[in-house]
């Protein structure tokens, strides 16, 4: 795409947004958890319900795939995809499905950002996540639109990584996404140095309960405190220290049992019942070492892979943050050779078929023995089922967009 055409859409996505910004009132119970370290975020696309409980101690919006498709469902703006057709008109369909995709999350990005006036994480599109020059390309896009406010979302990938990392030398602000395990940050931390990284916390309970490995209790909290200490140790001295998100959080008893942690990205539901339940006294809970709740045979699944970082695991990290590879495809190899292949596992289609037909959740079954002989991990599992659930709500956003320029 020429450059001509990108101006002419950034000019499109700017134009005439007009929301009044909200005056933030002060809230005690919010107050308590900025006093033990905490920096809250709400995990919402949603105006409406996010103005309901937004307080001048939050400030962040996040967004992803998942949440963008749901206000775009709505039909609020179909009247604009129309709109935009115009502007990308003279591009092949699909690059302009993808396009207008972008426009979207941009524009209503802008939108939260102007109302709430604090930062807001944009996500890219899908089909962006093992391509480099993509990644880069969009990510300096929604820079350029609004470079004080906006934080890109890169997910979990090896290419991901090598292209967060050439970002965050241009000066983008990068939430890296789709983590699941202390070790997995590792590598985001000593690679990439992005300003954010995540726990995807609740899925990590999720999958030891529902696939009848334990009760899950614990597991996704022992793995955001691990991570915590990790991250802190391995950014301190670095220009901008990483801070770490527990992503998601599921319930508002998590906001006590993770206080000090980084960053919370709270659902409105959370968020919303936690003010109304708890009496606000927190304090900080980074020395916890949760117990998790695991049925007797579940080690052999190795587990503890989801909190504990291995020397050759934190090896790999940093030789490759000293030897940086050009592409995600020698990242892999190198990782395969160190003996952390589970890391970045090759899969075939049908492998890569059979995650997205799961959900969020694999069905922990059919990777079990793989899973013993070292082959792949749970938190490779989650990471590959939370893009295929991101690239599923993607494509219902794509499918409208598609509907409506064709009519």
């Amino acid at each position: 795409m020429n450059d001509a055409l990108k101006e002419r859409i950034k000019a499109f996505v700017l134009q005439g947004v007009d929301e009044k910004q909200i005056i933030a009132k002060e809230d005690t119970f919010w107050k308590g958890l900025r006093e033990v370290g905490t920096e809250l975020w709400l995990d919402t696309g949603d105006m409406e319900e996010a103005a309901k409980i937004w307080s001048a101690e939050m400030t962040a919006l996040t967004t992803n795939n998942t949440l963008v498709n749901r206000e775009i469902q709505k039909g609020i703006y179909d009247a604009f995809i129309s709109e935009a057709k115009e502007i990308v008109k003279t591009l092949p369909l699909k690059k302009q499905i993808v396009e207008i995709a972008f426009i979207l999350n941009a524009r209503h990005g802008l939108r939260l950002a102007k109302k709430f006036g604090g930062f807001v994480s944009v996500e890219l599109h899908t089909d962006t996540a093992h391509n480099q020059e993509a990644i880069i390309d969009y990510a300096l896009r929604y820079f350029e639109i609004n470079p004080q406010q906006f934080i890109v979302k890169v997910p979990y990938t090896a290419t991901g990584l090598i292209a967060a990392r050439q970002l965050r030398k241009k000066g983008v602000r990068v939430n890296f996404t789709l983590e699941f395990s202390a070790r997995q940050n590792v590598m985001v931390a000593a690679i990439t140095k992005p300003n954010y990284l995540n726990v995807f916390l609740g899925r990590v309970g999720a999958y030891l309960k529902n696939n009848g490995l334990g009760d899950g209790s614990g597991a996704g909290e022992r793995t955001v405190i691990s991570t915590q200490r990790w991250v802190t140790e391995l950014t301190r001295n670095n220009p901008e220290p990483t801070k770490l998100i527990a992503a998601s959080l599921r319930s508002h008893d998590q906001l006590a049992a993770l206080a000090g942690v980084d960053v919370f990205t709270i659902p409105t539901k959370v968020a919303t019942d936690g003010r109304e339940k708890m009496d606000g006294q927190f304090q900080s809970r980074l020395n916890e070492v949760y117990p998790v709740d695991l049925i007797e045979n579940a080690t052999q699944y190795f587990p503890e892979k989801l909190w504990d970082v291995s020397s050759k695991e934190l090896k790999l990290a940093k030789e490759l943050d000293e030897n940086c590879p050009e592409s995600g495809e020698e990242l892999i190899k190198r990782a395969h050779a160190a003996g952390c292949g589970d890391m970045f596992p090759v899969l075939n289609d049908d492998d890569l078929k059979s995650i997205a037909g799961d959900g969020k959740i694999p069905k922990h079954e059919r990777w079990a023995e793989r899973i013993k002989y070292g082959e792949l991990a749970i938190d490779t599992l989650l990471n590959l089922a939370g893009l295929a659930s991101f690239t599923a709500d993607q494509k219902e956003l794509d499918d409208r967009i598609e509907r409506i320029i064709k009519k």
